[in-house]
């Protein structure tokens, strides 16, 4: 394998002026750094990845701290995340937090003593936010994703009072007044968003806000279709029912189905995520989509800024959400 001192050796210049044209760190004219890059495509030169990182004290490399396994939605982030990262040269490191905040923690240190250059975090419902606190500590650039739960910190999300609100007028102006609600996991700052903006529309709208037609936690698509069967196996049954996220409107769906009624017809059900088979159903159904695809895309850009400067100012993002109508609202949309 070639070395640093056969590239020079070939191109007839000195190891550190080689060294200079692979990590730029100086400039070199371009006649010189013609020569050596000639001389490392003829040896087959390849850099030492750790080396250069120690010279230039970058890797070229970002960790993501995020609950991918946990729920669909954040795939389409994390691959706009890759994108970004990768048009700009840099290497991602994807860790599974599972929405753990104990997995959270042990996987930000790690990345850290990795050296990566900086994190992108979706933060799980740890109310001491040790994560958070853990790469301010160590000085690591980070922005925040899908939660904004430090008000410190860089990040991007969705605007999820003001999605659930919108849903919420939706079926109120379609005559729906016993409106339920199965929201997503418990104790994560979007859910707990979306109950708030559920709460405020109901209020706005000068209707009864009955607890029992509210689950307001719910960790996966079963323990939404048991708070489902019990919101809708009662003689008073809520009309219409807003889901928190995509696993609950899966759950809301299972217990529709157990329960013997239809959707559309014997209740309105509306929710968030508009992943890929949500139009594949009979009925369709009608969704809050989130601008997945943007989030990731700003949080790469923002994390890139970050590790650039460190005085920027603090920037926090909250992106609208579009209400995709289809069918399962009971209006026929198209």
């Amino acid at each position: 394998m070639a070395t640093i001192t056969d590239v020079a050796r070939a191109a007839g210049v000195s190891v550190s002026t080689v060294s200079h044209v692979v990590n730029g760190t100086r400039h070199v004219n371009e006649a010189t750094a013609a020569l050596v890059r000639d001389a490392i495509e003829r040896l087959g030169f390849v850099p030492n990845a750790v080396a250069r990182s120690l010279v230039r004290s970058s890797t070229d490399a970002v960790g993501i701290a995020i609950s991918i396994s946990t729920n669909y939605y954040f795939n389409d982030i994390v691959s706009s995340i890759e994108r970004a990262c990768a048009a700009i040269g840099q290497l991602v490191f994807l860790c599974d937090t599972q929405n753990d905040p104990e997995t959270e923690l042990r996987l930000v240190r790690e990345l850290v003593q990795r050296r990566v250059d900086g994190v992108i975090l979706a933060p799980s419902c740890d109310p001491e936010n040790r994560a958070i606190d853990y790469l301010k500590s160590a000085r690591m650039p980070f922005v925040l994703v899908d939660r904004l739960t430090v008000e410190d910190a860089d990040g991007v999300c969705l605007d999820n009072e003001a999605a659930m609100e919108t849903l919420i007028d939706h079926l109120v102006g379609h005559g729906h007044r016993r409106i339920g609600l199965i929201a997503g996991e418990p104790g994560l700052l979007s859910t707990i968003e979306r109950v708030r903006g559920y709460v405020g529309a109901m209020r706005k709208h000068g209707l009864e806000i009955d607890r029992s037609l509210m689950s307001e936690g719910n960790a996966n698509s079963a323990d939404a279709c048991q708070s489902a069967l019990e919101i809708l196996g009662r003689a008073d049954r809520p009309t219409a029912i807003a889901s928190g996220n995509n696993l609950a409107t899966i759950g809301v769906m299972r217990a529709v189905r157990d329960l013997g009624l239809r959707i559309a017809e014997d209740l309105a059900l509306i929710g968030f995520d508009d992943f890929d088979w949500a139009d594949c159903f009979e009925p369709r159904l009608t969704v809050m989509a989130q601008p997945s695809e943007t989030i990731g895309m700003q949080a790469a850009e923002m994390l890139a800024r970050r590790i650039k400067s460190s005085t920027e100012s603090v920037r926090q993002v909250r992106l609208p959400a579009k209400l995709v109508i289809r069918r399962s609202c009971g209006c026929g949309g198209h």
